[in-house]
């Protein structure tokens, strides 16, 4: 008997990512637009902006942009940042989510209280970089080997890269509440809701009893690693595909039951390739 196949109930991209999209899409900016940085941690998104005539330019290559306006990614950027683009006479867009504006607004508005800024997450994201070059100075924290970056500052402010899992973000504030030196500390949760949304749906699939997962997305895309994470932390075979093309029929044989997933950047015409591909798959296996 062929294997069930599960859809998460949420999964695929968010409103800001898609708010993102469309705005880059936009006929306007044929050949008139330079993003700085990946619009969204997707190769088929970075594909379609590229036959659109957008240009993608990394961080460090500015002066490479010759087209008349820029756009700043989903992910944010620093004030800086932005100044530094109109400073150099572009017309600047901002694509930030507006969940990233507030984590950065937060950050911010812990600092003036007089909370020391902590921001868990990984520190070379782009989402993290932008918030802390917002700030004077902060601490970025992954695990509890970073605490020592804490040492000596009684009063911490604690706000989350917006695509972490919100029970690894409680164990490590809970973990800081308890360092011998901190007097106080105040934590705003700041991990966005289509987020919890997408995590709360994987917790729906393991409930139904899979026995593999397929989680589709950009290979550097945090929340989708993150979906991968949820579903393997149970012992299931979990795969973290970018296209359709990926799937392996092997991963397939004696399953019962498959469950799909994305992050919140994977286009929802990619999520019924793979969904596609995936039934081809199981209804060919003996």
């Amino acid at each position: 008997m062929p294997a069930k196949i599960t859809l998460a109930e949420a999964m695929g991209t968010c409103f800001g990512v898609q708010d993102a999209i469309d705005l880059a899409l936009d006929p306007a900016f044929r050949d008139r637009l330079t993003i700085v940085g990946q619009l969204v941690h997707n190769p088929q998104v970075t594909e379609r902006l590229l036959a659109h005539g957008v240009r993608i330019v990394e961080r460090d290559q500015l002066d490479q942009i010759t087209t008349p306006a820029v756009m700043i990614t989903a992910h944010g950027a620093s004030e800086a940042t932005k100044a530094a683009l109109r400073q150099r006479g572009f017309i600047v867009y901002d694509a930030t989510c507006p969940l990233v504006i507030r984590l950065h607004k937060l950050a911010r508005y812990l600092e003036r209280e007089g909370w020391f800024p902590v921001i868990v997450g990984q520190a070379d994201h782009v989402e993290v970089r932008g918030v802390v070059g917002n700030l004077r100075a902060c601490a970025v924290v992954h695990d509890e080997r970073d605490f020592e970056q804490l040492r000596g500052q009684a009063r911490l402010g604690v706000v989350s890269q917006t695509t972490n899992r919100l029970d690894r973000v409680e164990q490590l504030v809970a973990a800081m509440r308890a360092l011998p030196w901190v007097e106080a500390l105040r934590f705003i949760d700041t991990i966005c809701q289509p987020v919890k949304e997408r995590q709360a749906a994987i917790g729906k699939l393991l409930a139904c009893d899979i026995d593999l997962g397929i989680v589709i997305g950009g290979r550097n895309s945090a929340n989708t690693a993150k979906l991968r994470e949820a579903i393997a932390e149970r012992g299931i075979p979990a795969f973290h595909i970018e296209r359709p093309e990926e799937l392996r029929a092997e991963w397939f044989a004696g399953k019962r039951h498959v469950g799909i997933t994305a992050g919140t950047s994977t286009p929802q015409d990619v999520i019924a390739a793979v969904e596609r591909r995936v039934r081809e798959i199981v209804a060919s296996l003996p």
